[in-house]
């Protein structure tokens, strides 16, 4: 009888350890997620580098662009280029679409209030397209010097 119920309770606890093992496995892969389309990280990236624009923190957005334009053109490049004719106050990624693999353009709506005079009204509303490319596993934004 002794050896029956050993058993019987050695087999509930591999049962026990069973279901435990196969919540924390589930557990443990939900929190993974599912990985991100390139759409959703270059939409993600061109988000946070608009942000930085707007805090005008020139250093943050530089950071955004490729490794190639950072290797020509310095910080202080980037800010005369950015320029400060126009206070960006708004911005909303509409969309993004990938070509290939490698290259995906953002579709860019900007809300800026200009500096000088209100000819044409308090802001402006306009949308650019970005050109994103995928370099050393990462997205870059496309700048021209």
């Amino acid at each position: 009888m002794k050896k029956l119920m050993s058993e019987s309770v050695l087999r509930s606890l591999r049962t026990v350890f069973g279901v435990t093992m196969v919540a924390i496995t589930a557990a443990g892969c939900a929190s993974i997620g599912t990985p991100q389309t390139p759409e959703m990280v270059v939409k993600e990236r061109a988000s946070l580098r608009w942000q930085a624009l707007i805090k005008n923190d020139m250093e943050a957005a530089y950071g955004f662009t490729t490794p190639a334009y950072r290797a020509v053109a310095t910080v202080t490049d980037y800010r005369q280029r950015m320029g400060s004719a126009v206070r960006w106050s708004g911005v909303e990624v509409v969309g993004v679409r990938c070509p290939d693999a490698t290259k995906c353009i953002a579709n860019v709506r900007i809300e800026a209030k200009p500096f000088l005079g209100r000819r044409f009204g308090d802001s402006i509303v306009t949308h650019v397209e970005e050109t994103w490319l995928l370099q050393e596993n990462q997205w870059w934004l496309f700048q021209k010097l």
